[in-house]
């Protein structure tokens, strides 16, 4: 008997169940691993950005997304142009602005932190040398799992296809396979605290 291939419907309910394991894991998760961890992420986003060209486009990691505020400031103080996303259209891509550090940084929709300055508009992500992106977790293959909005889905397609596109994980957010649809827009890499920068492939 030949197996059933998913559906949207099956592999909606997969990502549902992925979202909640890893939501509550984070949850669980012990501050003090919580903040070395952070630490350990921007020792190395530091490093990633060190070796490209162009603005970084980042995102204020909230609650318990890895990462921290502290870091995107890290990236700043180096002298890198950080570019933070905003949420303009909810129907469309994200819109972006200049990060002038976290006294700039005023509530956005979905509790994120955005910039107040002047939007550049969504096409600014082409200037990109770098996408560091939010994720709840990727695979092997470049496969990302977001919260569900969409944003990133309508906004990457703008990326070139030499920039690396990096998800900021914490240890354990890197699996073997996750549910995939056929508008997912593979990353190249994942920003792991203690694995470092772990290349993805495309292979199925």
């Amino acid at each position: 008997m030949t197996a059933r291939a998913p559906n949207s419907v099956d592999i909606a309910a997969d990502k549902a169940a992925w979202r909640r394991r890893i939501r509550a894991a984070r949850q669980a998760r012990d501050p003090e691993v919580r903040a070395r961890y952070a630490a350990l992420l921007t020792e190395a986003a530091l490093g990633l950005a060190g070796r490209l060209d162009g603005p970084v486009c980042a995102h204020v990691p909230v609650g318990v997304e890895p990462w921290s505020p502290a870091g995107v400031e890290a990236l700043r103080a180096a002298g890198h142009e950080v570019l933070l996303p905003v949420v303009a259209d909810r129907g469309g891509p994200l819109d972006w602005a200049r990060y002038e550090g976290p006294d700039g940084l005023v509530a956005g929709p979905f509790g994120l932190r955005e910039p107040a300055g002047t939007r550049l508009g969504p096409e600014a992500v082409r200037r990109a040398g770098l996408v560091l992106l939010p994720a709840l977790a990727a695979d092997r293959r470049g496969v990302r799992l977001g919260q569900g909005g969409g944003f990133y889905d309508r906004t990457l397609p703008l990326v070139d296809a030499s920039v690396p596109l990096v998800v900021v994980l914490d240890e354990g957010e890197l699996v073997d396979a996750l549910p995939a649809e056929r508008h997912d827009r593979r990353v190249t890499a994942a920003l792991l605290p203690e694995t470092g920068v772990t290349t993805l492939g495309s292979a199925e």
